[in-house]
């Protein structure tokens, strides 16, 4: 095997789309003025992101190859097992670009610190030349990794899709969502909904915890816990459909079994619905926690 590789995730910054969109910077700064903004402040957080990754790129091992990639391409990305992944970015880059990976160690590092929750993006750009030092080293002693539960949605034609916050499940287009659920202990309803989400204690603080406090708090999984919550939104009871089987957990060795009952149900995690699996009428989907976590450093 030869020397590592680090591989640099990060987005587009907002200047950076706003000159793709507008063309110049003065049709740009129409653009803000006109909401009330300033471009001096786009600009400046534009200035503070790129001096961040140029402080990432700096601390490569001089032996390490380097290779970076955008959000938007990360599905046309080819991950290697001796790659060590650098997400510059939100919390949410980390969960976009786990699903790609297949137990390479991740760095999150906050480029802005105090403006990002800062859940998985743990460490700042001065920390990244100490981190990889301590990798290339090879001293797990000195390098920790927390691992991070991921759920895993899978089709009877062997199709499979992961996401480290939850998988989302529903109609294309956004109308009732028509399947058949069947819980890990038989129970079997036919129903009709605005969709189902499967959430791994990662995701237990976004958009799973909105829908359990609506119903009046449960307890969620840890981000380390091999336990997965579910959630079916909004079921309605009809004489065809029922909406008693409308949330649970789920446990290492469980799962949870989706048949459609309607054509183009579409799966997808963590809000990158661009790249999703879609279930034709009768098709299965099997939700249950995922074989491999997220090495998160």
């Amino acid at each position: 095997m030869g020397s590592p590789r680090l591989v640099i995730v990060h987005r587009r910054t907002e200047f950076a789309e706003l000159l793709d969109r507008h063309a110049t910077v003065g049709q740009a700064e129409f653009f803000l003025r006109t909401r009330g903004r300033r471009l001096q402040d786009v600009q400046e957080r534009h200035t503070f992101i790129m001096a961040a990754l140029d402080q990432v790129r700096a601390a490569v091992p001089a032996d390490w190859r380097r290779a970076e990639v955008e959000r938007t391409d990360l599905s046309r990305f080819m991950f290697t097992e001796d790659d060590v992944i650098a997400v510059v970015g939100q919390d949410g880059l980390v969960a976009n670009t786990a699903k790609y990976l297949s137990g390479q160690p991740v760095l999150g590092i906050d480029p802005e610190p105090g403006v990002n929750a800062g859940i998985l993006v743990r460490h700042s750009p001065a920390s990244t030349a100490a981190l990889l030092a301590r990798i290339a080293a090879a001293d797990p002693s000195a390098v920790s990794c927390q691992d991070l539960a991921m759920v895993t949605a899978r089709l009877d034609d062997g199709q499979e899709l992961s996401a480290l916050n939850e998988i989302f499940i529903g109609h294309s287009s956004h109308q009732s969502a028509r399947y058949q659920i069947t819980t890990p202990d038989g129970r079997l309803e036919s129903q009709s909904s605005s969709g189902l989400i499967v959430s791994t204690g990662t995701g237990a603080t976004g958009w799973c915890a909105s829908i359990s406090l609506e119903r009046g708090g449960r307890t969620l999984p840890k981000p380390t816990d091999p336990l997965l919550a579910w959630f079916v939104r909004e079921a309605w009871p009809s004489p065809a459909t029922g909406a008693s089987l409308t949330e649970g957990v789920l446990a290492a060795g469980e799962s949870l079994r989706i048949c459609a009952a309607s054509d183009q149900l579409v799966i997808f995690g963590d809000g990158m619905e661009s790249d999703r699996l879609t279930a034709s009428w009768g098709q299965e989907i099997t939700l249950q926690l995922g074989t491999r976590a997220l090495r998160l450093l």
